[in-house]
């Protein structure tokens, strides 16, 4: 697939069921990461997940072809009260956040999830923030790796632990 193709944003309410498919597979399929039986609260979350967006200072963004089908997905707070996380990371002022960011396995390799990073940081920018806050898990290397790559950096103040699993804090001073 050619991801010249590739639209970004926010999502539909009517794409949020199949968002939150998305998400619990995506999750769900991480080599050693707990599975629906173990957290069915984090999975119910994650099915739901446009329940999220009643709030304006949060957006769903989705990734989709040039007819619709959902690609990828990342949830952005414009602000960092709702981000919705244990530790210090929603204290933090002058910063936006993402999390939850999952891409359909028949895309993976295209460069969606980056794309989805890119759009976080730009409006991260337009909000004139000047730091973007993101967390993520030993059980997604491809992710970190990425995100290293694109000059975030771990902050270990931002690290926490929930449900037996070590949670990673990023920043990317903007």
């Amino acid at each position: 697939m050619d991801t010249k193709t590739v639209l970004i944003r926010n999502a539909f309410p009517f794409e949020h069921k199949e968002i939150g498919n998305l998400l619990v597979r995506a999750y769900s399929n991480l080599e050693g990461f707990p599975g629906v039986d173990e957290i069915p609260d984090y999975y119910n979350y994650l099915q739901n997940i446009g329940s999220i967006t009643v709030n304006d200072s949060v957006d769903l963004i989705v990734a989709t072809t040039d007819t619709n089908e959902i690609m990828g997905a990342v949830v952005f707070f414009k602000t960092m009260e709702l981000y919705g996380t244990e530790g210090i990371a929603p204290q933090q002022k002058n910063a936006s956040g993402f999390r939850l960011l999952a891409v359909d396995q028949k895309y993976s390799g295209l460069g969606i999830g980056k794309k989805l990073c890119f759009e976080c940081i730009e409006r991260t920018k337009e909000l004139y923030h000047d730091e973007l806050i993101i967390h993520s898990t030993k059980f997604m290397p491809i992710a970190r790796k990425m995100y290293t790559k694109m000059g975030f950096k771990h902050s270990k103040d931002l690290d926490f632990t929930k449900n037996e699993v070590e949670v990673f804090g990023y920043r990317l001073y903007l």
